[in-house]
């Protein structure tokens, strides 16, 4: 078995959608944008913003709630 880690910076697109679930089970949905800018081969800047969209579960999900 792997694990994966991503780690992204970036801006939250809205507030977190939070659920709770049976058992108490909290789960926060939520987008985050991130971007870059680079100059293109004809020495034009160029900006691009990628969407991510984030599910948190549990304990995450309730800091989501609170922070963001």
């Amino acid at each position: 078995m792997s694990v994966n880690k991503v780690i992204l910076i970036g801006r939250v697109g809205q507030k977190p959608e939070v659920r709770h679930l049976d058992g108490d089970t909290s789960v926060a949905n939520f987008s985050l944008a991130t971007g870059e800018k680079y100059k293109n081969k004809q020495g034009e800047m160029v900006e691009s913003t990628e969407w991510h969209s984030l599910v948190a579960w549990r304990k995450l999900a309730e800091l989501a709630e609170k922070w963001i």
